[in-house]
């Protein structure tokens, strides 16, 4: 005979019953002692009778449900975590998890799953990372195997403390203060590219998101034009110090005497305001979503199989607007501060580089190693003498203009070699595109296609039968 096994309520109400059947007890101080009716005593002493001390036991205990995951589905979720996304955290997995194998599966079932592996998220509280390391402590201790004790200390090893990170309010309006910060990371598991990202500090959406080689201009102008083509003109940008954004002289007699950097710039002609912090708690939104980022946004790349900086900036157009949908504040107030949106010819005008060259003995100015000429729009060359002062004024585009005494002019690359020689080679002629003749309305060709159309507009106006 199997020896059964009761908990505590169970036990005791089995004490109870069989007390009562043994001494032909009161029904109703038993009733009383187990909270229930002297009919469902009745019903227990009958079972009691029948099955003895079985009859307390829980119907449902050592059966499986019907919605429990299949020993082989569970080995082969754990299995494709170890394999392929190690580096996910649990929220992200099940994401995966369903779109791969189209199983439904929750978090904190992986999590479970995953810790019995001694397996924590990437993104674990330092309160979990603690009770784990005092577990695998304990568990150090009771292994003798030298091979489990070293895979338990390389669990302890793993496990790191993480920092904490100052709470303040967010800004009530969408458009208030946009956080801007680049983070570098082996985006693509093998080079390290530096991913420029603004997030609105009020809604939490990331409103730009650009991938460049470097920390660079071309990336925060990258992000700009999404925020001015998508959203409109925001009020402020909140950056950490660098001369991206500011750059104080060394020799400046005042402190606030500044110099004005490209960014700021273009930020100052757009009315934008820009305040930036040696702190990186300060701008918090931005360096806790580039968290989130690379812990999901490397997985998204190697699953679309993305290999190059011009496919993932692609990619991001796509994924931004996911990831926007699916961790984005909605506010209760439908305002927001963001003025007009600009257009694309505005935002190539508003995100330009300025510098300063001279006009040569040649009549041209150098620039970026390459000469070039003033030209007017018609095309035809324009000389200045010797000095004068030339603002090249270069786009977003990568167009380059020349402002000289407030006048905008084109200008043309100087070729170092004439592209055809005037006395040894022949140009080959252009044929000149014949223009289409086009026969009007009263043509006899165009007639009877006219009647038709005729006679159709008028049916439809006055009827079949007129």
């Amino acid at each position: 005979m199997r020896k059964v096994e009761l908990n505590n309520m169970e036990e005791y109400k089995y004490k109870v019953i069989k007390k009562l059947v043994e001494t032909n007890g009161n029904k109703k101080r038993a009733a009383l002692k187990l909270h229930c009716t002297v009919r469902n005593v009745n019903r227990l002493i009958v079972r009691y009778k029948q099955e003895g001390k079985a009859a307390f036991q829980h119907k449902n205990k050592d059966r499986k449900p019907a919605i429990a995951f299949s020993p082989e589905m569970k080995k082969q979720i754990i299995g494709l975590y170890k394999d392929k996304y190690s580096d996910t955290n649990f929220r992200h997995y099940t994401e995966i998890v369903f779109e791969e194998l189209g199983v439904k599966i929750s978090d904190t079932t992986v999590n479970k799953w995953l810790r019995e592996e001694n397996i924590l998220s990437p993104k674990a509280r330092k309160k979990t990372k603690k009770q784990h390391k005092k577990l695998m402590k304990l568990k150090l201790k009771s292994v003798k195997s030298e091979k489990e004790k070293n895979k338990i200390k390389e669990v302890i090893y793993k496990v790191k403390k993480s920092e904490a990170h100052p709470r303040r309010p967010r800004c009530k309006y969408a458009g208030e203060m946009i956080q801007m910060d680049a983070s570098s990371y082996k985006w693509n598991g093998s080079d390290i590219w530096h991913l420029h990202v603004a997030i609105d500090d009020a809604t939490g959406e990331i409103v730009g998101a650009y991938f460049d080689h470097q920390e660079t201009l071309k990336g925060y102008y990258g992000v700009v034009s999404q925020i001015l083509l998508n959203k409109g003109v925001p009020a402020l940008f909140y950056t950490d110090r660098r001369t991206v954004f500011e750059y104080k002289r060394k020799n400046a007699p005042l402190d606030n005497e500044d110099t004005f950097t490209q960014f700021a710039y273009a930020a100052h002609q757009l009315g934008i305001e820009i305040k930036t912090t040696s702190v990186a708690q300060a701008k918090g939104r931005v360096e806790r979503v580039n968290q989130t980022l690379q812990s999901r946004l490397p997985v998204e790349l190697r699953r679309a199989r993305i290999t190059t900086i011009e496919q993932a900036n692609h990619f991001l157009h796509s994924y931004i607007k996911k990831f926007n949908d699916q961790f984005a504040l909605r506010l209760n107030s439908t305002k927001n501060v963001y003025e007009k949106q600009l257009t694309p010819a505005q935002i190539n005008k508003a995100l330009t580089i300025i510098e300063n060259r001279k006009i040569d003995k040649g009549h041209s100015f150098q620039y970026h190693n390459l000469h070039y000429m003033i030209v007017t729009s018609t095309g035809a060359d324009v000389y200045f003498k010797e000095g004068t002062e030339v603002m090249v004024i270069k786009c977003l585009d990568g167009k380059i203009y020349a402002n000289i005494n407030d006048k905008l002019y084109n200008i043309r690359e100087i070729e170092n070699w004439e592209e055809y020689s005037k006395n040894f080679d022949v140009r080959p002629e252009l044929k000149k595109e014949k223009k289409k003749y086009i026969p009007p309305i009263d043509h006899p060709w165009r007639q009877n296609s006219w009647k038709l159309y005729s006679s159709s507009i008028r049916a439809h106006l006055y009827g079949a039968n007129n």
